[in-house]
């Protein structure tokens, strides 16, 4: 058994430690998704737009089901369960959830999944989400200023449970781009186009939505909504077994929605040219794409 640090992470060892001591348990045959026809993986890359993208579809297929919106929960994953946590929260992953289809957040690529499912991704700069995954982590996982960004990248690269790092992650999805159990789209088209975003979610799940419903799940999923509501998604499943195993305060600020997005332009020179340097490399002789922007255009554009 892992030793745990018995304090929020000042270096990479204690985090791994921490995580370590979390995950220090058997794993139950509940811990493991049962695959049902029509089930939906919410698998945007960590800080890539996860949360909003979670909210967009339990409040449409909410909607759908009622007529309302609902907010009655304290955890957004518990809505839609992420089977890499179901160790650490001893969670049901096949439990009944409060409409169909069933949703489960993921952050890993197409072959980490199970098959014959459908697939929901954003993609975002990796700039940003270094910016945003330190902002995340900082004050949390993380003692508050014991890391610089300068000193982020091993986590960074390292993704996060039972994922993949950035490159094979959007190489993964940029693939299956055309496939129609595949719905891809860049964060920030999706953040500055919601009520588009609905409308092709609606279509890509076959929920039929009216204009005032598009409207009430686009304000449920605007950036100043989830941050009036940010206990809702702060991870709050998560921060109480780490109360409780590590003894870790919960009284941390571990959301996920903040006032105001990240800037990837403050990522450190020497970290920016490594970030482009891998880009470089595993992403554009594939592609063809020489940075971020150049394959958002393209994928934007396929979104209309």
């Amino acid at each position: 058994m892992s030793q745990a640090a018995g304090r929020r992470a000042r270096n990479i060892e204690e985090f791994g430690a921490n995580m370590g001591a979390l995950a220090a348990a058997e794993p139950q045959p509940h811990h493991t998704i049962v695959p049902q026809p029509g089930d939906i993986f919410i698998t945007s890359w960590a800080k890539s737009g996860t949360t909003m993208t979670q909210q967009m579809f339990h409040q449409l297929r909410m909607i759908a089901a009622t007529g309302k919106s609902d907010m009655d929960f304290d955890d957004i994953s518990r809505m839609t369960p992420w089977e890499d946590t179901a160790l650490i929260l001893d969670m049901d992953m096949n439990a009944p959830q409060r409409a169909a289809p069933r949703g489960f957040k993921s952050h890993r690529a197409y072959e980490g999944l199970p098959d014959g499912a459908r697939y929901i991704i954003t993609l975002r700069d990796p700039h940003e989400t270094y910016v945003s995954m330190h902002r995340f982590f900082d004050g949390w996982h993380l003692e508050a200023g014991a890391m610089s960004l300068e000193d982020f990248l091993p986590l960074w690269l390292g993704g996060g449970p039972g994922g993949c790092d950035y490159y094979a992650h959007l190489l993964s999805w940029y693939a299956r781009r055309e496939e129609p159990d595949t719905l891809l789209a860049t964060y920030r088209w999706a953040a500055k186009n919601q009520p588009a975003m609905i409308r092709k979610m609606a279509a890509f799940l076959g929920i039929e939505v009216t204009e005032d419903q598009v409207d009430a799940v686009a304000h449920c999923t605007s950036r100043s909504f989830m941050h009036d509501h940010k206990d809702r998604f702060d991870d709050a499943m998560i921060c109480a077994v780490m109360e409780e195993r590590l003894g870790i305060p919960a009284a941390s600020d571990s959301t996920k929605v903040q006032a105001a997005g990240s800037d990837g332009s403050i990522v450190p020179a020497s970290i920016s040219s490594e970030i482009d340097r891998l880009w470089a490399e595993r992403i554009e002789p594939v592609t063809g794409h020489k940075d971020y922007a150049s394959l958002a255009a393209e994928i934007d554009q396929r979104m209309g």
